[in-house]
């Protein structure tokens, strides 16, 4: 008698099955999801788009509507996603999702690319100055070292 196993994942056995890329709506973020959009149409994989909405203590300490700003934030950039989709039907087909998780961006990507089996990661690079000196998201996710990680221009 053979005993037999359940398959294992694997992370990339075949080229990429599932690739996260995150968005936040700025200008390197969007490079990042064309890109990723390439490399999954190539790859014949699932394009999953993560927003992470930041959770802001402060600010709804202060009375802003903390919650619905990013709600908003995540309908315009699934509208954006879904109007390029759209444009690019029929010459180059990319299965996606989009995806929204709470708290700071690397621990949102973390959870993201963890909980959807990511054989890569990619975001944009960061645009903010103080980065350079204490680290970006991507700067951490590549340390972290559990995923291929690109980061785009």
């Amino acid at each position: 008698m053979t005993e037999q196993h359940s398959p294992q994942f694997e992370r990339g056995t075949d080229g990429p099955k599932v690739i996260v890329v995150g968005v936040d709506g700025s200008d390197s973020s969007l490079r990042a999801a064309a890109y990723a959009g390439g490399l999954a149409r190539r790859q014949h994989a699932l394009l999953a788009v993560v927003y992470v909405q930041p959770v802001l203590a402060a600010g709804a300490a202060l009375g802003a509507p903390v919650g619905e700003t990013t709600d908003e934030i995540a309908e315009d950039l699934v509208a954006q996603i879904r109007d390029a989709a759209e444009r690019l039907k029929g010459i180059f087909e990319v299965r996606w999702e989009f995806h929204t998780f709470r708290g700071d961006p690397y621990n949102g990507l973390v959870k993201a690319a963890d909980e959807l089996k990511a054989d890569a990661v990619v975001v944009g690079a960061s645009e903010q100055a103080g980065h350079r000196i204490v680290g970006s998201v991507a700067v951490r996710l590549v340390k972290a070292g559990r995923w291929p990680v690109t980061v785009v221009p």
